[in-house]
């Protein structure tokens, strides 16, 4: 049992090191490959050789992005197979359709163009090469796409039945999988953030150009581009959250209350703005939920249902199945102990319909699976030892979560700042302290950008598919040390990679800054 826990904890550490590292690339090609389509637009409007040059020279960060965010995106993929073989079995059917489309399509279509993007300038006409570029960013978007939709079915398991006969799920509705609000949200909630990081990336690095004073007219033209897609990345992103927020409270309650260390809910409730928590605190004990909190009245009622006075669960009434109905009396519901009897049951069903299949018991098989079919909805608490073990990592979540808010409401401001002093307080964007503000910038968004991340799938655990399949039953059959050794020899290369990445980029600025700008001759 140690090992089984050993395998389980270091293929997540495994899983996790890959995916944050993947998700330093990704963000910055969704919104880069944006912008750059809109200077190249303006580009062929104008047909200067300055706006040719400043749209070469985002154009060669995106590909040195690009080819990092690729080389972690393969490695993701595979390790769906070679650390989690028993979640790729037991639904491979649902899960790797919109992979095997992102591959098919978006990729090969991002492939194919960015080599005209990059190679084509002399050899095909302008007209194709503006095609090319934003069929790129289109791509990449695309990819992003179907990606989400396989990471949303995660958190909400919809369109699919389980087959007994095959011991696995099947998908028995397409559009479901592909519409699932929760699949809608994720996409432009994780689209549009990378419109932000980008331009806060295009914004930081123009400052850097006014700070040393190389190329200052191509870095206010790249503010003002960088800015306004920041801009409405940002007003899009509040959109998409308020959407997702308002699906975590209907799909994953626990998620939520995690989110704000919330215990004890009800009506009216208050939201965390900043808090610190008390370690002591664990839903079997009375401790208080924090040392420390500045609470908004009203704020999480209103954000998880749009009604300032609707009741929000926390952890302890998601355990003890205690909720409210809408005339403001307390029921009770499905408890997490009544889900893992649940579970249970219908895990002796599925052992009873093998057996019955096995001897060919067709009146046992049609019995087993008619028990198997009435409990499947808890199917995944049947895995669990207690209540308990159902409850996320409150401290991260909480602390991610509110990273990600306090961050994010800090770029809104900057952005809008930037914007305000670029086109109607020039001088004073040239003074040092707004150019450092700018560069400092650039690092906050990304932490922004992972905490978002931490959020969503650190709030989702126990669970690889949300009530359906713990971690627990979805590792491959490989030995602890086999895992930590390739987790280490990944984090080595990755950081090798991140490293060869930052220095090839700021070499790239470094010279773009004295060259490229400054040489073109209109």
């Amino acid at each position: 049992m140690n090992d089984l826990i050993s395998v389980v904890d270091w293929s997540r550490w495994q899983f996790a090191l890959t995916a944050m590292y993947h998700w330093l690339f990704v963000p910055l090609t969704l919104g880069i490959s944006v912008i750059v389509g809109i200077m190249e637009t303006i580009y062929y409007r104008k047909r200067t050789a300055r706006w040719l040059a400043i749209t070469k020279f985002w154009m060669m960060l995106f590909g040195i992005n690009f080819a990092l965010g690729v080389a972690t995106g393969i490695i993701l993929e595979f390790e769906f197979g070679t650390n989690w073989s028993n979640y790729s079995w037991f639904v491979g059917d649902i899960f790797g359709a919109p992979l095997a489309i992102e591959g098919l399509l978006a990729f090969f279509m991002e492939s194919t163009f960015i080599a005209v993007m990059f190679f084509g300038w002399k050899k095909v006409s302008p007209g194709f090469h503006l095609a090319s570029t934003w069929l790129t960013a289109i791509g990449a978007s695309l990819s992003a796409l179907w990606i989400l939709i396989a990471n949303a079915w995660m958190q909400y398991p919809v369109g699919m039945v389980f087959d007994p006969a095959q011991m696995r799920n099947v998908m028995d509705n397409f559009w479901e999988v592909v519409l699932s609000p929760v699949a809608i949200h994720k996409f432009f909630h994780a689209v549009l953030s990378g419109w932000v990081l980008a331009g806060v990336f295009v914004i930081g690095v123009s400052c850097w150009f006014i700070l040393r004073k190389r190329s200052v007219e191509m870095a206010i033209s790249s503010i003002k581009v960088g800015g306004w897609v920041a801009l409405a990345g940002i007003l899009g992103t509040l959109w998409t959250g308020d959407g997702s927020a308002v699906d975590v409270a209907r799909v994953q309650p626990m998620k939520l209350a995690a989110m704000e260390g919330l215990y004890h809910g009800g009506r009216d409730q208050s939201i965390v703005a900043f808090g610190i928590l008390n370690p002591a605190k664990t839903p079997q004990n009375d401790e208080d939920e924090f040392l420390f909190a500045v609470k908004i009245p009203y704020g999480l009622s209103f954000l998880a249902t749009h009604d300032p006075h609707a009741f929000v669960p926390g952890i302890s009434d998601l355990v003890n199945g205690i909720s409210i109905n809408e005339n403001g009396d307390t029921v009770k519901v499905d408890s997490y102990a009544d889900r893992i009897e649940t579970g249970k049951r219908s895990h002796e069903a599925l052992r009873a319909y093998d057996i019955a299949a096995a001897h060919q018991n067709s009146a046992a098989m049609d019995s087993a699976k008619t028990v198997l079919m009435d409990n499947y909805k808890y199917f995944g608490y049947g895995y669990l030892d207690n209540a308990y073990e159902a409850v996320p990592p409150v401290a991260v979540t909480f602390y991610s979560f509110h990273i990600m808010v306090i961050f994010g409401g800090y770029l809104f401001a900057f952005i809008v700042l930037i914007l305000f002093l670029v086109y109607k307080r020039p001088t004073i964007l040239r003074k040092n302290w707004i150019l450092w503000l700018g560069i400092i910038s650039i690092p906050l968004v990304w932490v922004c950008s992972e905490a978002g991340w931490v959020t969503a799938e650190v709030g989702r655990q126990p669970w690889i598919i949300e009530g359906i399949m713990p971690t627990r039953a979805a590792i491959s059959d490989i030995s602890a040390g086999t895992v930590q050794t390739t987790f280490w020899l990944f984090a080595l290369v990755f950081t090798g990679l991140l490293a060869a990445e930052v220095c090839i980029m700021l070499r790239a600025i470094d010279k773009g800054s004295k060259t490229d700008y400054e040489n073109a001759k209109d």
